[in-house]
């Protein structure tokens, strides 16, 4: 394909902006070495029906649906707008409380108000989570560490401006035992990324712009080529992850 055509075609790509937290069109296209934990097996473990739940940055509601908590008994909240309005249609409707919240990570409830809180992938401020948990309630995260992605963004030659400070296992368990936390169980893992072909990848840097905040076609159309070349090579394009997870008691 000529570079113009190839370019036309990862711009079309590129403008699909998808909604919600599917990544079913990435089935064959990418793997993931698996974490030395299962955040679902973690939150069956402890989650029982009797709970007041509040699911963080729930996305579209796709895993907190798995766990088949009663919905008069879940709460949410969603800093996306497309993926809120989603929410406000999806999830409101069934009696699941849907909440916004915005940069300041402040959450609109009173407190006391919940006996575990799950977090996947979302940030929080540990004095809200705190504030709104109950005394010995539960809060499990699983949180992105601020060394993912960074070998994609270099070979995207994109600066990583996404963390100012460091965001690890070791400062997130500091943060939740200053709130007057007991840390339950705590891990950290930065397994190896592949991508198979070259329209995985673009789908989903677009699914992660706070991740690639400055990616477009057009800007890294050179270094796409070259990942393009590493693929014709290797048959993937390599990349790392960086995770932890953390859960804490509230000692309040």
């Amino acid at each position: 394909m000529k570079k113009e055509s190839q370019k036309e075609y990862w711009k079309m790509l590129e403008g699909n902006t998808p909604i919600g937290w599917d990544f079913s069109f990435m089935t064959n296209r990418w793997s993931i070495e698996p974490l030395p934990w299962d955040y679902s097996s973690l939150v069956r473990k402890y989650l029982k029906k009797t709970m007041y739940l509040l699911d963080m940055g729930t996305g579209g509601g796709e895993l907190l649906s798995t766990f088949g908590h009663p919905d008069d008994m879940t709460a949410v909240t969603e800093g996306w707008l497309p993926n809120f309005q989603l929410l406000m249609e999806r999830l409101l409707p069934l009696g699941v409380t849907v909440v916004f919240v915005d940069e300041t990570d402040q959450l609109d409830f009173p407190d006391d108000s919940f006996d575990l809180i799950l977090n996947s992938h979302e940030s929080y401020d540990p004095k809200e989570v705190s504030r709104v948990l109950k005394p010995g309630g539960l809060f499990i995260t699983q949180q992105v560490g601020d060394k993912n992605g960074r070998i994609l963004s270099e070979k995207l030659k994109i600066a990583d401006k996404r963390h100012s400070s460091s965001w690890s296992l070791v400062t997130a368990e500091k943060e939740l035992l200053k709130e007057n936390f007991e840390v339950l169980f705590k891990d950290e893992s930065f397994p190896l990324q592949k991508f198979y072909d070259m329209e995985g990848l673009i789908y989903y840097i677009q699914r992660i712009p706070w991740e690639y905040p400055e990616f477009t076609v057009t800007s890294q159309f050179e270094s796409l080529l070259k990942l393009q070349e590493e693929l014709a090579v290797n048959g993937f394009i390599t990349n790392y992850q960086h995770r932890f997870i953390l859960i804490g008691k509230s000692l309040k």
